[in-house]
């Protein structure tokens, strides 16, 4: 009669379907990306001052922001924080100088908030700690 040959176990993986679910999870992301940036929407005075240079390697400055209602945020590395009042500013902000001393601090003032609230951040920013504050502006058009 006939001999049966035997069929071989086949050791492939189908990774097809791997590279469906890796497509979708990239089409996801790239939707949601924009969408996780945030941040304090300040209209900066202009400006005709050139940039500074930041005063140490590697290190991304802090910036601290404050807004049109009064509220402080800060910024470290893309990350946003706040709003935070002004005791709330002054502790987070000493306890990032005492991770990374020498961190250049640069306040970030909504062009429509009085002076007195920007003089008022420059001074907890002092307080907690900041050698040197820089203020930062937009380009002048």
């Amino acid at each position: 009669m006939y001999a049966r040959k035997k069929r071989r176990m086949m050791a492939e993986i189908n990774v097809v379907p791997y590279i469906d679910v890796m497509l979708v999870l990239l089409v996801i992301f790239m939707v949601t990306t924009p969408l996780i940036t945030q941040g304090v929407k300040v209209e900066l005075p202009k400006s005709a001052a050139e940039p500074i240079e930041q005063m140490t390697e590697g290190k991304t400055p802090l910036v601290a922001t404050v807004d049109e209602a009064g509220l402080y945020y800060f910024e470290k590395d893309g990350v946003q924080q706040g709003p935070f009042n002004a005791q709330q500013l002054q502790v987070e902000v000493a306890s990032w100088l005492t991770i990374e001393p020498g961190t250049q601090v640069i306040v970030k003032g909504d062009g429509r908030v009085d002076y007195n609230s920007v003089i008022r951040l420059i001074n907890v920013l002092k307080q907690a700690g900041a050698s040197a504050v820089g203020l930062m502006t937009d380009n002048e058009v």
